[in-house]
């Protein structure tokens, strides 16, 4: 039987997971990645320490499952996406550590290119809004303040990549210096129409062409990696941002298949097919993994606060001593008893986009209690993604495709069970989660397999991913559909003061 080995480096953790071709998890390690904060609003981590730690992860999944490298048909990765790294092409070495996706330090740059009228420039060939998120500004830091950077670059001494390219370069030891559409399409550089790197956004951001890696289809063989690594060279030959990977692990590959990633924040994703598509409602357009030459998109939109609002209970409100202990704290109530929790500790994300917005409680009485709050706080996820889908749908009806029909999750949180019901009454869809929900590395693994033939085609996989819901859960919507306006109604009423009381 033919195994995958999928290397997933996040944010907060590095994993490394073994997947048979059946798509079951057969062994994992895992590590904590720990962050650096130099000053406010900069956010750090070490490129070599995530290095280390991904081939140590990858060697222990592998001793876990008792498996050598010739049981292993390929490597796929996922990563943390926009992360940035410059490293020295001769050395291997960082000029730099990384910079974070969260690091806020372009944002000047990016109030620049704003007040001189670039956004729309920057929309119209990436499908992103202008921010400092993205790694274009993150290089252009890099490359103007490091002594000595701009020359070797210009030289064609430096190589950028977002953490896949580093990873890619380390395992093949310098012999690969290369992305994937998904991750590429991450950076502000990126023209996701015609596929490759724009030069008018090069010469914009004054980022030598010299310093970027090819790109190629998110299943494609990138190359082998080193024979020391694990005993015997392996392709790697699977690539996709953390986000599109979920997408493709969740065997979204049509129009209108939705997944939302329920974590620290949630990111959903809706595949659109092989037309870019705009949003009308607030929504980021981008590449979608694609499994082979033919282009593939999304609409994408992110929550900041998901998970996270459990952690604030738990260490903020001391409500909890344990995040798993919410559901249990918010059912000893039937409802939120007219609370309602926006939770707008950094503004709100997707389809709002309101950095000034702060995080409100409204609907107090004399008889809500900490229960209430916890309900609430739990259904402002519920909330906030219902927002992003009804977005999404509007986007894709003006388009003249078709709304989406179910949601599928993922996540820490999806294993919530009451948080997936309460999604799935405010939908009115049903919300389908997977036997396997590490689908964020199991779309890598998919991925690297169709590019060495495990898999002959999409269609396969989508047949194991109906297989594992067999094993998964369903939730149907129970709700009145008029309840649920209701209740999305009393959402974006405090949204509204939400967002007004920021401004008094």
């Amino acid at each position: 039987m033919p195994h995958l080995l999928a290397l997933d480096q996040g944010t907060s953790s590095t994993r490394s997971i073994v997947f048979d071709d059946t798509g079951r998890l057969v062994a994992q390690a895992q590590r904590e990645l720990p962050q650096h904060y130099p000053q406010p609003g900069w956010v750090e981590h070490d490129a070599l320490q995530i290095w280390a730690d991904q081939l140590a992860t990858a060697r222990e999944a592998l001793a876990k499952a008792g498996l050598a490298a010739r049981d292993i048909a390929a490597i796929g990765i996922t990563n943390q996406r926009e992360t940035t790294v410059l490293w020295h092409r001769r050395t291997g070495q960082p000029l730099h550590r990384a910079i974070v996706w969260q690091d806020r330090r372009g944002e000047p740059l990016c109030a620049e290119l704003r007040a001189q009228g670039h956004a729309a420039l920057i929309r119209e060939r990436t499908g992103l809004v202008m921010d400092s998120y993205f790694s274009a500004t993150k290089l252009r830091w890099l490359l103007d303040h490091v002594p000595g950077a701009r020359a070797l670059a210009e030289a064609g001494e430096l190589a950028f990549g977002t953490i896949d390219s580093w990873l890619l370069w380390q395992l093949s030891g310098g012999r690969v210096h290369a992305t994937d559409v998904s991750n590429a399409a991450r950076t502000m550089l990126f023209d996701i129409g015609r596929q490759r790197w724009c030069p008018e956004l090069l010469a914009l951001l004054q980022i030598p062409a010299a310093v970027l890696p090819a790109v190629h289809a998110s299943s494609h063989v990138f190359g082998e990696c080193e024979a020391q690594h694990f005993g015997a060279a392996l392709p790697l030959a699977g690539v996709a941002g953390d986000q599109q990977a979920a997408l493709f692990g969740q065997a979204c590959f049509e129009p209108g298949l939705v997944k939302n990633t329920y974590g620290t924040g949630c990111f959903m994703l809706m595949h659109t097919g092989a037309q870019q598509q705009a949003s009308t409602h607030g929504l980021i357009t981008t590449a979608a993994a694609q499994p082979g030459p033919a282009a593939a998109y999304a609409l994408e939109g992110s929550v900041f606060v998901g998970g996270a609002v459990v952690q604030w209970l738990r260490d903020g409100l001391k409500a909890i001593s344990s995040s798993s202990d919410v559901q249990a704290l918010a059912e000893t109530v039937p409802d939120a008893g007219g609370v309602v929790f926006v939770p707008a500790f950094t503004g709100l994300g997707a389809p709002y986009w309101d950095a000034n917005a702060r995080g409100a409680i409204v609907g107090l009485s004399r008889g809500s209690t900490v229960a209430h709050i916890a309900r609430a706080a739990l259904e402002s996820i519920a909330f906030q993604s219902t927002a992003l889908l009804q977005a999404m749908a509007q986007d894709a009806v003006a388009s003249g495709g078709t709304a989406p029909r179910e949601l599928r999750v993922d996540g820490g949180a999806s294993v919530n069970a009451l948080l997936m019901q309460h999604q799935a009454d405010l939908l009115g869809l049903p919300v389908l989660r997977p036997a396997v929900t590490e689908t964020t590395a199991l779309g890598a693994a998919w991925l690297a397999g169709l590019a060495v033939g495990v898999y002959r085609s999409t269609d396969e996989l989508a047949v194991l991913w109906r297989e594992g819901q067999q094993a998964g859960q369903r939730f149907e919507p129970r709700l009145p559909p008029a309840q649920a306006l209701a209740q999305m109604a009393a959402w974006e009423a405090a949204v509204r003061q939400a967002r007004a009381g920021a401004l008094t």
